[in-house]
């Protein structure tokens, strides 16, 4: 297996911003995101908005004021081709969460996308935990975000 690199300016962003850390070529290189009310912590410029959410529909009207806004100045994570595991936490959100990452035009509508298209995604994140969700990237653009605590897309960059 490939091991991913990044830049060395890029890696020292990243390990600060997203947590990224890597022990092998064997292993997949881990980035560990941050869920709160709304929105993943480490890209949104300015950190923590401090919103509060006690379902769905909190976030999806937060979101209508402000995530186009949040998204436009939000850190864009580039990486290498490779295996990552994002570790996502639920760090204060009292209902159950996801993580989703995928390419940027996927569609779930589309069989031939399921056949064809990285997407990778999971729930079950309750407050407080942790979970793996483990993805080959290659060259290309992906977005992650989180559908049960709405979340804008996030983007992904893989160069190489």
């Amino acid at each position: 297996m490939k091991k991913a690199f990044l830049s060395t300016a890029s890696l020292a962003a990243g390990a600060l911003v997203f947590g990224i850390s890597s022990a092998s070529a064997e292993e997949a290189q881990v980035i560990e995101l941050t869920q709160t009310a709304c929105q993943f912590v480490e890209v949104e410029d300015g950190g923590d908005h401090g919103y509060t959410s006690t379902q769905k529909a909190d976030c999806e009207a937060i979101n209508a004021e402000s995530g186009a806004d949040r998204l436009a100045s939000a850190k864009v994570l580039t990486l290498k081709p490779g295996k990552y595991v994002f570790r996502v936490t639920n760090k204060n959100v009292p209902y159950d969460l996801g993580f989703w990452v995928r390419e940027h035009d996927y569609d779930w509508r589309n069989p031939l996308h399921k056949l064809n298209k990285t997407s990778v995604s999971g729930g079950g994140l309750s407050q407080g935990t942790t979970k793996d969700y483990e993805v080959t990237l290659e060259a290309g653009e992906y977005i992650y975000s989180c559908p049960l605590n709405p979340t804008p897309n996030y983007k992904i960059v893989v160069e190489g």
